[in-house]
């Protein structure tokens, strides 16, 4: 790594949102991108391999932080939780990924470099 590279944080990644970057959170909104109309609990729970407990949780999170909203209904007569990205969340979500693609662009160019892998302590 060059010393420009140390000094001026390039690695340092300030856009990884850390509510966004926990697994089952990151679950939850990748799911929930593809579907703007939003998704039933039971469907979220699904996709996501939660339990109702772990996604009700992840889900608190996201919803304090603006990410999702969560609408109470009825379908078929029965209880329901649609769970939707909120607009906010949407572009936050977006913002985050972009960031973690220049995560795997350096790391893919650092793995490529000549000297990637090679110990420094004993030079040969």
């Amino acid at each position: 790594m060059a010393t420009s590279d140390r000094a001026d944080g390039r690695f340092s990644y300030e856009g990884l949102d850390r509510v966004i970057h926990e697994k089952a959170r990151l679950s939850v909104l990748t799911s929930l991108v593809g579907h703007p109309k939003g998704l039933p609990f039971p469907d979220l729970k699904r996709l996501c391999g939660l339990t109702d407990g772990n996604l009700s949780r992840h889900l608190a999170v996201l919803q304090e932080a603006d990410l999702v909203s969560l609408e109470k209904g009825h379908a078929h007569n029965r209880p329901q939780t649609l769970c939707r990205l909120t607009p906010a969340g949407r572009t936050r979500f977006l913002d985050y990924l972009a960031v973690l693609e220049q995560v795997v662009r350096d790391a893919a160019k650092a793995a490529r470099a000549p000297d990637s892998g090679r110990l420094d302590a004993n030079p040969a």
